[in-house]
Formats: structure tokens, sequence, C-alpha cells
């Protein structure tokens, strides 16, 4: 017996995309909070001897720098949010930056 072909969308209303709005607010604590700790256990695991942890540290730094400059740049654009967070994540931005480039 075949069944009736289905939609995955439901109702024909307005459905949620997944573009941020701007009026979404500022960035949260948590997440700059979460970006320092990060790029602390980036350059922490970077700095070990064995090659495979700092590998492993030298990987997530790459990783993270876009995404950091990403969320500074939404930041500009919604609201910074706890300044006191946002300044402890650009340390630590500076750390990372000042660490490959020296």
């Amino acid at each position: 017996m075949a069944h009736a072909p289905t939609s995955h969308r439901r109702g024909g209303g307005a459905h949620a995309t997944h573009r941020s709005d701007p009026s979404d607010g500022p960035i949260q604590t948590t997440t700059w909070l979460g970006l320092t700790f990060a790029l602390a256990l980036g350059l922490l695991l970077s700095s070990r001897e064995h090659v495979g942890v700092h590998a492993a540290g030298i990987t997530l730094l790459v990783m993270l720098v876009p995404l950091t400059l990403a969320v500074f740049a939404t930041g500009v654009r919604r609201g910074i949010g706890s300044g006191r967070a946002a300044i402890a994540t650009g340390v630590a931005l500076a750390f990372v930056v000042l660490k490959f480039v020296l």
C-alpha cells in the first residue's frame, strides 16, 4: 500500500529562516567567555612539546581566529554586549596574533 507524499513543511505559513535577525540583540557574555577560554586553551596546547598536542593547539587557533573576527564584526552590527568580556577576548586574540607573528 503506497503512502501519500508528505511535505516537510507543515501548515503553509511563514517558516523560520536560518539567517540571523539584526534585532536579535547584542553578543552574549557566554559567547565572549567561550571564545576567550578556547583561545587560551589553544595557546596552552600549542606551547606543549608533544607534536600531536602542539598541532591540535595550532589547529584550534587557526580555526578560532576567523571565528573571533566574525564575532567582533557581528558585535559591531548588533552590539558588543559585555564590554569587559569583549576586551578579554580581544586581549586573548592579540596574544594569538603575536604568537603567530613572533
